[in-house]
C-alpha cells in the first residue's frame, strides 16, 4: 500500500520560509515523477511544481518560480519543497503527489495523494 506522508507545513510571517517534506513508501519511489500541489481556501487545487524521477527536471508553475525549488532524495524516499519569500497568496493546503511516470507533464495520471499540510502566511 502506498502512503505519501507531507510535513513541515505551519503559520509563517510574509517574507518568511517552509520546507514541506514528503515521505513516500510502497512503491519504488525513485521509477516516478514527484509533485506538489495546492488548494487555497476555497479555491481549486493546483499545480505548485514537479520533479522527474532522478531529479533532473524540474517544472514550476509560474506563481512560485524563483521563490520554491523542488527536490528529491531517492535513498531516503523523500521529495521536498523549499518556500522562500512567501506570500499571503501562498496560503493553502500542500499536497504531494506521485505520478504514473518517470518524467512529469501536464495532464499526468497522479496515482497517489498525500493528506497535505496547511500553510498559512500571515501578512
Amino acid at each position: 500500500q502506498v502512503q505519501l506522508v507531507e510535513s513541515g507545513g505551519g503559520l509563517v510571517q510574509a517574507g518568511g520560509s517552509l520546507r514541506l517534506s514528503c515521505a513516500a513508501s510502497g512503491r519504488t519511489f525513485s521509477r516516478y515523477a514527484m509533485a506538489w500541489f495546492r488548494q487555497p481556501p476555497g479555491k481549486e487545487r493546483d499545480f505548485v511544481a514537479a520533479i522527474s524521477w532522478s531529479g533532473g527536471n524540474t517544472y514550476y508553475a509560474d506563481s512560485v518560480k524563483g521563490r520554491f525549488t523542488i527536490s528529491r532524495d531517492n535513498a531516503k524516499n523523500t521529495v521536498t519543497l523549499q518556500m522562500n519569500s512567501l506570500k499571503p497568496e501562498d496560503t493553502a493546503v500542500y499536497y504531494c503527489a506521485m505520478a504514473s511516470g518517470k518524467l512529469y507533464y501536464a495532464g499526468i495520471r497522479l496515482d497517489y495523494w498525500g493528506q497535505g499540510t496547511q500553510v498559512t502566511v500571515s501578512s
